[in-house]
């Protein structure tokens, strides 16, 4: 049995899109028409159009519902709803794709496969099986083509995003290429199982040591490209709360526990669950087992830290740290950043926060208002920052379901206080900042110094202070332009003053019976107002 890990071949991509992809545009266009998109755009409207377009813009809403930092909110609630059962592809197209994959008949692996699909989504179809050994597993397979489909769509999309970007005036603040990118980069790695089999082994590893933390066994065996097999979970999901107080299981330790595993996950490893809704948790055996590991966040050790300084900003309610951690961040997007814009709108949403009790926080919530507020202000936040304001929107809603005492805020901030505590070392602490201790130390004793030379200058009166309005660029543009315009007008009546005195002189040489100099006065002034008037009636036009 040859299994290839070799991923995604070439061969699957198109080599000439030209007749399928008008083919594929013909479809995207029918479909737009069948729902009559000229007629307005409903919300609901918009999810049965994804859902028509296929697999390719299913991916793209799901990613949209993600940033209501950008979308409306009522679009971004109904892209949720995205559904992602679709028709099941026959039977025996799914023992075909395996035995193509493993290049052997199906009983040589399987005792058997149930003909009733566990689940059918846009990508992948999934069925329970047993092994030869008789273990209980479930097979994913590829839905065939499907990377042909998505290459299409994506081509197309690359080549409007240009005109996406120009037609709907908001650019600078939706870049729909980067949104087309993120998808096609989920999708590939989604396509191809072989990373969801490494992102489980990651998963199993970080939290080897916590007894009531799991995720199914993969069979790296039997998984290629296209088809992955993994222990099949029974279990209760995690929402199903009559069944788990029935199995003697406690509600708010559930609750407390998931909590405190979310909060490592984002705190300590960077590696979170992006998808983390009741379907993919159940309860087994006392642990809390974590599904369908195909869609993971991830966030840098510089990102982990910024978000724990920005946790501690709200806490603390300090606008500047909270403005450093955001500009840190994020990546600055053309126009120079408004910093007292900025300010004030942090300061705007911590007045709101600030008002609250820390654990009274909706932490989803607050992470979409700091990326609604980076967006206003040409900041684009990385990927990472973005999928886990929804996965905590996701996972304080699953708490608050089953355990409402489980207060996930008051988690994060007793756990980041511990984690501070227990990694203190003082020697550490001193080798690591001595160079900052000292420089500051230098500072400071030259600061009594410079406060003697502040004052003498200012008795003198030779005291200047360079100021710089933020903001401003544009009310001194104008300024300026009235100034050159007052000096235009200044210029050209001594040009025409001066001129007549002349003409009334006897001067030579003449020029049509006055004196040259007087006519090129007369002259210059004529040509300073033409240009003159066509400057204002441009600037006119252009508002």
């Amino acid at each position: 049995m040859n299994l290839s890990d070799s991923g995604i071949k070439v061969k699957d991509i198109p080599k000439s899109p030209m007749d399928t992809n008008g083919k594929r545009l013909k479809k995207i266009v029918s479909i737009l028409v069948k729902h009559e998109i000229t007629k307005g755009l409903t919300p609901e409207k918009l999810r049965l159009i994804i859902e028509d377009l296929g697999p390719t813009f299913i991916k793209i809403g799901q990613i949209m519902s993600m940033r209501r930092d950008i979308f409306p909110s009522d679009y971004c609630i109904e892209l949720e709803k995205l559904r992602s059962q679709v028709t099941p592809m026959p039977f025996d197209e799914f023992i075909r794709i395996i035995e193509e994959e493993y290049e052997c008949p199906v009983n040589e692996v399987f005792r058997t496969i149930n003909q009733e699909p566990l689940g059918s989504a846009s990508i992948a179809q999934v069925h329970a099986a047993n092994l030869l050994d008789g273990a209980k597993v479930v097979i994913k397979v590829q839905r065939p083509g499907i990377y042909k489909v998505m290459a299409q769509d994506v081509v197309l999309l690359n080549r409007a995003t240009g005109i996406l970007n120009i037609a709907s005036g908001i650019g600078d603040v939706v870049d729909f290429k980067m949104i087309v990118d993120e998808m096609w980069s989920t999708a590939q790695q989604e396509m191809d199982f072989l990373f969801e089999a490494k992102n489980a082994q990651l998963f199993n590893e970080l939290n080897a040591e916590i007894k009531y933390i799991g995720c199914p066994r993969i069979y790296n065996q039997f998984t290629t490209a296209k088809v992955l097999v993994m222990e099949d979970i029974v279990g209760i999901e995690i929402d199903e709360k009559k069944e788990l107080q029935e199995a003697g299981y406690d509600l708010q330790e559930i609750g407390i526990k998931l909590a405190e595993n979310y909060v490592k996950q984002i705190i300590d490893d960077g590696f979170f669950h992006a998808d983390p809704h009741p379907g993919n948790m159940f309860i087994r055996d006392g642990q809390i087992v974590w599904i369908d590991l195909g869609m993971m966040g991830k966030l840098s050790k510089r990102e982990m830290g910024l978000l724990r300084r920005s946790v501690k900003a709200v806490a603390t309610r300090d606008v500047e740290s909270l403005e450093g951690a955001i500009l840190s961040l994020g990546v600055h997007k053309g126009k120079r950043i408004n910093h007292s814009l900025l300010y004030e709108a942090i300061d705007r949403m911590l007045d709101v926060y600030g008002t609250e009790e820390l654990s009274n926080i909706n932490m989803g919530r607050f992470l979409e208002e700091i990326l609604r507020i980076a967006a206003e202000n040409h900041i684009g936040m990385p990927r990472g920052i973005s999928m886990l304001s929804r996965g905590m929107i996701t996972i304080e809603g699953v708490i608050a379901e089953i355990s409402p005492d489980a207060n996930f805020v008051r988690i994060m901030a007793n756990h980041m206080a511990g984690q501070q505590v227990a990694n203190f070392d003082l020697n550490n602490f001193m080798e690591t900042n001595r160079r900052k201790i000292l420089i500051s130390g230098e500072k400071a004793i030259s600061v009594p110094g410079q406060i003697s030379d502040f004052l003498s200058l200012a008795n003198k009166g030779q005291l200047k202070v360079n100021l710089e309005v933020m903001g401003s660029d544009e009310p001194l543009a104008e300024i300026d332009q009235m100034v050159n315009k007052i000096v235009i007008c200044i210029i050209l009546a001594a040009l025409l003053i001066s001129s007549s005195f002349i003409a009334t002189t006897d001067m030579t040489p003449l020029f049509m019976g006055i004196p040259a100099l007087g006519a090129l006065g007369y002259f210059t002034a004529i040509i300073l107002s033409l240009g003159l008037m066509i400057s204002i009636h441009r600037k006119k036009r252009k508002r």
